[in-house]
């Protein structure tokens, strides 16, 4: 082995020669197609037999994120089950995200304690080698059958589930890096990948799936639909599921609460929301400029990235982005500058240079931004504001609406009514293409055809979009469901963020998170979580807040699980911090 096979790290050759010797037994190697893949190397203690004690991971790069780690550590604890082998030892340093995250899973996989100790400090080592802490896991017990003994083989396909991606598939792609499983099945809120891991989803598609994967309330009437041979794309023709969907959101949406607004499809898309909010602005008015504010996010187009505060964002745009100006959110000065009081001077100050604006474009919670919510008295005193000086207020709920704050649009409770709301992701209820424009109809002043797009009659997401409505707003029960779940979320991440200084809760409903002061933290806690089973992403300009956004129906139990995942997996990058 040590002869013919290549090097998988520095360790490798040196790893194969003691292991021939004295680990065998101890010891798995993973094969493609005859070529190592990777390998675990570990002993028992001579004074502790019923301890593993794991003394290398390696895993070839062309093969990770399979979860081809975890296979090997499972399959070779499972062999010397039967001699008796009952707890794992192994040394990590404590900016070792993965190797954290493989063994925390395993631990977690096991339902098996584990402990976190230092073991050897920086002094000890004579060439700056970073502290190593000694994570102790178990006692456990498996159930797998197994061929105990010897070398474990283990053999993979010849390509990697995932190689079509790599060679095919544009780098652009961003989350399939963080979360490499290929995923074949979902259903409420569990995503199953294709070699059987189940996965609790904290993420609900960005926002698109507040009803959660595949839900039979709203599949089922969508089946029939096709079966009917109903019709699928329509353009702007007038269709019965169109008309169907319009007549529940007035019947459920807008007359209980009391809201005057025309009704317009302006495509698949939250960015084909926004686009069409700008443009109409600036057509009712007449004015060019707007002003949205620091750390917003509304969208990859071009206008919608001129109205957008993210610089990586704004950088793919590849040309200047213009007629929009950034001013500061609820708190962005700490609470040292009064709200809006440049705002207020230069829009009252005939010399200050600064032209009216066409629109302000504001979100309620900025869920991209860093999940930081305005107070419901901001919102309501910019709106004051926008109307005191004729300038139209957009509010894009695109992500913060169809209930994900607990109400169906996120600024019922401020008391204020935007001239223009933004609807997309969810309000399909499926996960289907859609968005709304909300227009208050004295700006509905596009003349026909003059906004317009293939995709803006999708009608089977008007049809799970009817059912959504009918199911789940029909009354206030559901509305109260969320509104409950979002106080176990919040007391969750309160309990956790209060173990560790200078970390926050933000956001607000089921779309809440917690920034850490170490921007790194938050990154590595979602891979941690990832390894133990749950899809959760960041937020924020550094990345720098551990963002929650699972679906509106998740039950109370699936909850609790996810918040304890979330426990372990900050304790796994940061320790165990402050007893609670």
């Amino acid at each position: 082995m040590a002869r013919e096979s290549r090097v998988l790290d520095v360790n490798t050759s040196y790893a194969y020669l003691l292991w021939a010797r004295d680990f065998a037994t101890t010891s798995i190697v993973a094969t493609v197609d005859d070529d190592p893949g990777g390998f675990v190397i570990g002993y028992r203690r001579p004074d502790e037999p019923e301890t593993l004690m794991i003394w290398q991971v390696a895993v070839d790069e062309r093969h990770r994120g399979q979860g081809l780690a975890r296979r090997m550590l499972d399959e070779l604890v499972d062999s010397l089950s039967g001699e008796g082998v009952r707890r794992l030892e192994t040394t990590i340093t404590a900016d070792n995200s993965a190797s954290i995250a493989l063994f925390t899973s395993f631990a977690n996989a096991r339902d098996a304690p584990i402990e976190r100790t230092p073991l050897f400090e920086a002094a000890m080592f004579p060439d700056g080698h970073d502290p190593e802490l000694l994570f102790r896991i178990g006692p456990f017990s498996t159930e797998r059958s197994t061929t105990p003994g010897g070398v474990m083989s283990m053999t993979t396909t010849t390509e990697p589930a995932t190689a079509i991606f790599d060679s095919l598939e544009s780098q652009v792609r961003s989350y399939c890096r963080s979360w490499p499983a290929v995923m074949t099945h979902s259903q409420g809120s569990t995503l199953t990948s294709e070699d059987g891991r189940e996965f609790l989803d904290f993420f609900a598609g960005a926002g698109a799936l507040n009803y959660g994967h595949n839900n039979p309330a709203l599949l089922d009437p969508l089946l029939d639909y096709l079966r009917e041979g109903r019709i699928v794309h329509s353009l702007d023709m007038h269709t019965s599921a169109k008309r169907d969907f319009l007549q529940a959101f007035s019947d459920l949406i807008l007359e209980p609460r009391d809201l005057d607004y025309k009704v317009m499809f302006p495509g698949p898309t939250g960015t084909n929301s926004v686009e069409a909010a700008l443009k109409l602005a600036r057509k009712a008015t007449g004015r060019q400029h707007v002003l949205s504010f620091t750390n917003a996010f509304h969208g990859m187009t071009l206008g919608s990235l001129a109205v957008t505060g993210n610089s990586m964002k704004r950088r793919g745009a590849g040309i200047p982005l213009t007629n929009s100006s950034k001013i500061p959110y609820d708190d962005y000065f700490n609470g040292a500058v009064d709200d809006f009081m440049w705002l207020e001077r230069v829009l009252q100050d005939s010399g200050s240079g600064v032209d009216k604006p066409a629109a302000i474009i504001v979100e309620s919670v900025q869920g991209e931004g860093g999940l930081n919510a305005a107070r419901l008295e901001w919102l309501k005193a910019l709106s004051d504001l926008c109307r005191e000086h004729d300038i139209i207020l957009i509010l894009d709920d695109v992500q913060a609406g169809c209930g994900r704050t607990g109400t169906f649009f996120s600024f019922e409770e401020a008391g204020f009514t935007p001239d223009i709301v933004c609807l997309s992701k969810s309000i399909s209820g499926f996960g289907l293409p859609m968005a709304l424009t909300l227009i208050r109809p004295d700006l509905d002043q596009f003349e026909p055809g003059e906004h317009n797009g293939t995709f803006r009659g999708h009608n089977l997401a008007f049809v799970t979009a009817r059912v959504a409505l009918e199911t789940y707003w029909a009354d206030e029960s559901f509305q109260n469901e969320v509104q409950a779940k979002a106080d176990e979320l919040r007391a969750g991440l309160t309990t956790i963020a209060e173990r560790y200084e200078g970390a926050t809760v933000r956001g607000r409903g089921l779309l809440t998170g917690i920034a850490f002061p170490d921007a790194s933290a938050a990154g590595k806690i979602a891979t941690a979580a990832y390894e133990c089973g749950l899809l959760v992403e960041t937020s924020g300009p550094e990345d720098e807040v551990l963002k929650t956004m699972p679906p509106l129906t998740i039950s109370s139990e699936e909850l609790a699980r996810g918040i304890a995942v979330l426990e372990e997996a900050t304790a796994a990058v940061l320790g165990d911090g402050v007893p609670a």
